[in-house]
């Protein structure tokens, strides 16, 4: 098929398909974590003392013995084989935002060549992929290539049922056979244990005598598109890249602000509904779900969870989501900008800190002027978003959220923090020494008798805001759809822990001086608001005033694209953050830095060359066919004494040779490969390649315009973005 007949033919097939069978959804109670090895199973699986000890790994990271390790494996084993399971896996997540499993059967033979299964303690906790074949930023070679995973307990074991089998997943970690961590787990990890310690401390020195062990929380709002199959087979773009790389904008996109909470369609709950209930059974708390903006768009919200946990939830989200929506003839888009002029997708992490004693430590009470363990911990906050905004802005750097950031749909790419009226009031009094007080929300009274009066809360909120306070904890905005959550996890855990470690010295130094641990708390924060309050902003984050003022007067960087913010990875500063905090070390961050930048230019390159060959081997032909075809109609009309108007074939002319001269521009560019750094190379594709394939999309976009429909050979938005 050619031209338009593959794009009837995928419209034929969305609206005649076959209704896949709803089944009746099983109670909660019922299917709830039934394929997850977790404490409760572990409770009945284990002996009381195995039990104990695994119980007290999870909740205080104390380390576990290679005998209960054993005993955890045989009862993991029989436990997986009761449910048909023959094959286990450590799972793990490289430094890209992929997940990695390799898969081993329960079996070896015994002397008699008899097959019989076995799952040891060893087993259990390590396994050795090769650490070469994964990006590594040259940590492994393929010369020096073992790596290691190794079982993390906190982290329950699972089963992955698929049509062709189950496999028993364990969450793991990776690592270089030198030690160094090759995953986004391991960083994770020691992130939790340094803002356990730097928290401790803060928490004792204001009189607290049980303190359980702290840690991150997190509940990652995931956004997506779902798009039929069909259309997205007929587009290389979507298949390779993503996005898409041309498409006109239709006449009807989001203007009408009429998709948002919308009704869902019946074959996108469908889809929902069965993947929620796969969700459940994994013990992941999905909560929300509903249409987005754009049309096309939806969004899945699960509940708070520990981060470690969390982090594993949601790249076990986006895996299930895939292959889900391809089971219901959808492919699921996580791009962050899968359709210029329309809403591009995040994944808004709602981030807090707290333990089993004092609760969530970034939960303001009703008197948040009077709460002095929230105040201290919030002002670490806003001290660390200062101190290291452009790390946030480096660890949610992509050649796809570049796309997003900045744009009316997403923060920009300045991080500064929104607190809301209260608090911003309250931490404003403290810096100008004044007696902190607190305004409280009121009322919600409409005046209609049937409507329920509530209490309204004390701020709004601001969606213009990249890292917003939002009630009891702080939402980073900023962060990409398609992107782990660890990262960003990472480096607020850190840049927590690093600004704790200052907030105890100078309170350790101010209690020095006075009895009172209030006049004490509110020293260290005028300090810190003085050094740091610049960053607190409550206004328009999109308008063009903020941008110059957050430059010129405050200080803040802008970042718009990966190139101007990865190479911060590099800064002395955000080294000795890491290395401090025990993190990352020196060339466990200089390799991040390397993955990165290598994914980034990877991304743009296989964009340039698909544009390339898009333009030449479907749109040139589908353009000169027209023009032959009004060409041969021109003549006709001629030779009956009939003169056409040839402005449409002029236009079209015009800008087939202006596309096919962009295209040469951007094939000579592509070939350029000698840069003296790889900085240099990033900010090449950054502007140069990019610049080159929007000119060349300009041209294409135009044409789809005015080449008759019968002939384009691409899916458009209007079909995409509106055909379920």
């Amino acid at each position: 098929m050619s031209g338009n007949e593959s794009r009837l033919a995928a419209i034929s097939q969305i609206t005649n398909r076959e209704k896949i069978a709803v089944k009746t959804p099983e109670s909660l109670d019922k299917i709830w974590a039934t394929d997850v090895f977790n404490l409760a199973t572990m409770e009945q699986a284990l002996n009381k003392s195995a039990f104990k000890a695994v119980k007290q790994t999870v909740q205080t990271g104390a380390p576990l013995s290679p005998a209960v390790a054993d005993v955890v494996a045989a009862a993991m084993k029989n436990w997986a084989l009761s449910k048909g399971v023959k094959f286990f896996s450590h799972i793990f997540y490289p430094m890209t935002n992929i997940t990695a499993e390799k898969h081993d059967g329960f079996i070896v033979t015994n002397s008699e060549g008899n097959a019989i299964t076995e799952f040891s303690g060893s087993l259990l906790i390590k396994g050795e992929p090769d650490g070469s074949s994964f990006p590594n930023g040259s940590l492994r070679m393929t010369n020096a290539a073992r790596g290691y995973t190794a079982w993390d307990p906190t982290s329950p074991a699972f089963i992955m049922h698929t049509e062709n089998g189950s496999t028993l997943m364990i969450p793991s970690v990776f690592m270089s056979w030198t030690g160094e961590a090759l995953d986004k787990k391991i960083p994770l990890l020691r992130s939790n244990a340094a803002l356990d310690k730097a928290a401790q401390k803060v928490l004792k020195l204001m009189g607290e005598t049980d303190v359980a062990t702290l840690s991150s929380s997190c509940g990652a709002e995931q956004e997506y598109f779902l798009v039929d199959i069909n259309f997205a087979n007929a587009r290389p773009d979507l298949l390779l890249a993503g996005r898409t790389l041309f498409g006109a904008s239709p006449a009807k996109g989001q203007q009408f602000d009429d998709h948002y909470f919308g009704a869902i369609p019946e074959r996108v709950q469908i889809f929902m509904q069965d993947f929620e209930d796969q969700l459940y059974r994994l013990g992941i708390p999905a909560k929300t779900h509903h249409n987005e903006v754009a049309p096309g768009q939806f969004e899945i919200a699960p509940y708070y969870e520990s981060a470690n946990i969390a982090a594993d939830h949601q790249q076990l989200m986006m895996t299930l989501m895939k292959s889900t929506a391809k089971k219901h003839g959808f492919m699921c888009l996580l791009h962050e900008k899968p359709f210029a002029g329309v809403n591009g997708s995040g994944k808004h992490v709602n981030w807090s800190v707290g333990n089993a004693t004092q609760g969530n430590l970034l939960d303001p009470g009703s008197t948040p002027h009077d709460n002095l363990n929230f105040l201290l911990f919030c002002g670490a906050v806003i001290r660390g978003v200062h101190k290291f905004g452009p790390l946030l802005r480096a660890v949610i750097a992509s050649a796809s959220n570049d796309h997003r950031l900045g744009a009316n749909e997403a923060p920009p790419a300045i991080l500064s923090v929104y607190l809301g009226d209260q608090l911003e009031k309250v931490f404003q009094d403290i810096k100008d020494g004044k007696i902190a007080t607190s305004k409280q929300g009121g009322e919600m009274d409409l005046g209609l008798s049937q409507i329920l009066k509530f209490e309204r809360d004390p701020g709004d909120r601001n969606r213009t805001s990249p890292f917003a306070f939002t009630g009891n904890r702080f939402e980073f905005r900023a962060v990409g759809s398609s992107q782990s959550v660890s990262g960003p996890l990472v480096a607020m855990n850190t840049i927590l822990a690093d600004s704790l470690e200052w907030v105890a010295g100078k309170l350790e130094a101010e209690l020095a001086k006075t009895d009172s641990r209030t006049t004490a708390v509110l020293a260290v924060l005028k300090t810190l608001m003085e050094e740091h309050g610049n960053v607190v902003f409550g206004g328009d984050g999109y308008s063009a005033e903020w941008h110059k003022k957050a430059v010129e007067e405050c200080g803040l960087k802008n970042l718009p694209t990966t190139a101007d913010a990865l190479p911060y990875l590099r800064d002395d500063s955000i080294r000795q953050l890491f290395s401090s905090t025990g993190v990352f070390s020196a060339a466990e961050l200089e390799s991040r830095y390397e993955v990165y930048a290598e994914q980034y230019i990877l991304s743009i390159e296989v964009e340039a060359k698909l544009v390339v060959e898009m333009a030449k081997t479907m749109i040139y032909p589908a353009a000169t066919q027209y023009l032959a075809e009004l060409s041969m109609a021109n003549s006709g009309m001629a030779d009956l004494g009939i003169e056409m108007d040839n402005a449409i074939a002029l236009s079209i002319a015009n800008e087939t040779n202006a596309m096919i001269a962009a295209v040469a521009e951007l094939s000579s560019a592509i070939k350029q490969h000698d840069f003296e750094s790889i900085e240099a190379h990033m900010n090449f594709c950054a502007h140069d390649i990019r610049g080159l394939m929007l000119k060349v999309r300009a041209h294409v976009d135009a044409l789809e315009a005015e080449v008759a429909d019968d002939l384009w050979p691409l899916p458009k938005y209007r079909e995409m973005l509106f055909i379920k």
